[in-house]
């Protein structure tokens, strides 16, 4: 079976402002869920009395919310108090509430590769990551800072906007907003940081900087290959994914120049980890 460009084996990951997004979007995604498990809840509830079949089937649900429920106990367990001062960098202090938004980040990682990140092993290795990605994330902003970059109310505006649109419109997303506590301006916070990561990535690592030859993109075409007869797939043409691998390998050299860049940044910081 023939698969399109955008469907093949072609992955690479979106760097720091992906992950940024995705510590706003996790609560969010969690709250739709939480209020599609409600919904499912009552309607097994009221098509109990009609069959047994339907009793059987609440019975499942019952089991696998409540085993929802433990998980999300765990997960919270790891969590730190909103007020615990969590790392100090370059004399800013950074709180629980900080940490513990990177720390939902990362296990929501963990969970969609189908790891437990609530296991003993595991649990070092998510406080870990998140301190790093929440010191990773003020060094930037920080830059940010220094360098006068901004996010003009415009570009948060429309970010916010296609937000909306993916949790299906204005009212959905006050459902979300209402079920995790939270408002517009703090979403609206985040979408700016979101933006002044994007943007100082941009200027370190600008893409008309980096230069991929076609060597490269035959090499990469040429493992994708493997792996794709692996999978009993086939790619398209090598003309036809030139482009979509030019542009995979691109965002790949840009983040390992962009890693290099945050290792310096470290060097130069004053880092001290409290927990």
């Amino acid at each position: 079976m023939k698969t399109n460009v955008k469907n093949s084996l072609f992955r690479f990951e979106r760097g720091l402002y992906e992950m940024t997004l995705r510590k706003v979007l996790l609560p969010f995604a969690a709250g739709a869920l939480a209020l599609s498990l409600a919904a499912c809840s009552e309607e097994d509830k009221a098509a109990n009395e009609e069959t047994p079949q339907v009793e059987e089937n609440e019975k499942g649900t019952k089991e696998e919310a409540a085993t929802a429920q433990d998980m999300q106990v765990k997960l919270a367990e790891q969590q730190v108090d909103k007020n615990k001062i969590v790392a100090v960098v370059n004399k800013e202090e950074l709180t629980g509430v900080e940490y513990n938004a990177s720390l939902t980040s990362i296990q929501g990682q963990m969970q969609q590769t189908g790891q437990d990140p609530t296991s003993e092993e595991a649990a070092a290795q998510v406080k870990e990551q998140a301190l790093d990605a929440l010191v990773n994330h003020t060094l930037i902003l920080q830059k940010a800072k220094e360098e006068a970059i901004t996010a003009s109310e415009a570009e948060i505006d429309e970010r916010y906007a296609t937000l909306e649109e993916q949790f299906g419109g204005e009212k959905e997303m006050k459902k979300v907003l209402k079920a995790e506590g939270m408002d517009v301006k703090t979403v609206k916070e985040g979408i700016a940081e979101s933006l002044l990561i994007e943007k100082y990535q941009g200027k370190v690592v600008p893409a008309d900087g980096v230069k991929v030859t076609d060597k490269e993109i035959q090499e990469y075409y040429d493992q994708a290959a493997v792996q794709s007869k692996e999978a009993e797939q086939e790619l398209p043409p090598l003309e036809e994914a030139s482009e979509e691998i030019k542009g995979i390998l691109i965002q790949q050299k840009q983040q390992e120049i962009f890693a290099t860049h945050m290792e310096e940044l470290k060097e130069d910081a004053k880092i001290e980890l409290k927990i």
